[in-house]
């Protein structure tokens, strides 16, 4: 098993657009390293959503976005993707273990991309996902970090628990799922996308996490509790997302063509991420 590290390794001359992105994320990047995130985040993921936020619906209100997005949310509740499936009745544990590898790259380091958007935000808005980031980082307490409990799944499963031995490893869909909420937290042009992608990411967590939770309890996984606790928690999370959002309306005004943007971003972004990770691990871990 390869351990966490003191720091980042240098990035690998190889690198892919998201890995680039990802080591820029979580270093601390020289004028020409921000130059370079700035450059390659303006490709994406600022063009695809500036392009959603154009399409969006001509939203009356915020309480109208709000029911299209339960409505979404019952939808993609109903029908689960093949890949989800796959992963809660068929997956192997090596191929388990493969898609958990993949998620590493944000398990490990779960919410640390949220943080810079908390300055964004106006009061109340901001006390709202406070609340939500204190359960994320287990209320003070290391053990129950999130990504203190993705480390220990990690163990039993005997792969690394340093996020760039997974990031020089993982599917450019993957790295996105991360590298979208450091844009979405510290660089979007306005916190409304922040906002509708993660009401609509704390919502999806409640059905989206079943099909891990029900592949550790098939498999034996004794350390799905980073699993258990979202499906436990996240109902709390949810409301308070949308408590924040009515908030930033109220204080602020929201432009609803962004907060759907951040909904529809994160939902395709996290669709490709769980397709890509289940299509590898068949590929290269599976029968």
């Amino acid at each position: 098993m390869i351990t966490r590290t003191g720091g980042a390794p240098a990035l690998p001359r190889s690198a892919t657009v998201q890995q680039r992105l990802y080591w820029h994320n979580r270093t601390v990047p020289d004028a020409a390293g921000y130059a370079e995130l700035l450059a390659l985040e303006a490709a994406w993921p600022r063009a695809e959503a500036d392009a959603l936020a154009d399409a969006a619906p001509a939203f009356g209100s915020l309480d109208d976005l709000l029911d299209a997005l339960e409505q979404r949310l019952r939808r993609e509740e109903n029908d689960p993707s093949p890949s989800e499936r796959y992963l809660a009745e068929q997956a192997t544990a090596a191929e388990f273990a493969y898609v958990a590898g993949q998620f590493a790259v944000d398990g490990l380091v779960e919410s640390q991309s949220h943080l810079g958007v908390l300055p964004r935000l106006t009061p109340r808005a901001r006390m709202a996902v406070m609340r939500v980031l204190i359960d994320e980082f287990g209320c003070g307490n290391e053990a129950q970090e999130h990504a203190r409990l993705y480390e220990r799944l990690m163990v039993e499963l005997g792969l690394s628990t340093d996020p760039f031995h997974h990031a020089a490893r993982a599917c450019e869909e993957t790295l996105a799922y991360v590298n979208l909420f450091h844009w979405l937290a510290s660089r979007a042009p306005t916190p409304d996308y922040f906002l509708g992608a993660y009401a609509y990411f704390e919502s999806s967590v409640l059905y989206g996490f079943r099909c891990y939770a029900a592949a550790c309890a098939r498999l034996g996984i004794a350390n799905g509790q980073y699993y258990d606790e979202h499906l436990h928690i996240d109902a709390f999370h949810s409301r308070e997302m949308l408590a924040a959002l009515r908030a930033w309306d109220r204080e602020h005004g929201a432009d609803l063509g962004r907060v759907w943007a951040g909904v529809e971003l994160t939902s395709a972004t996290i669709a490709r991420a769980t397709e890509a990770a289940v299509r590898r691990a068949r590929a290269e871990a599976g029968r």
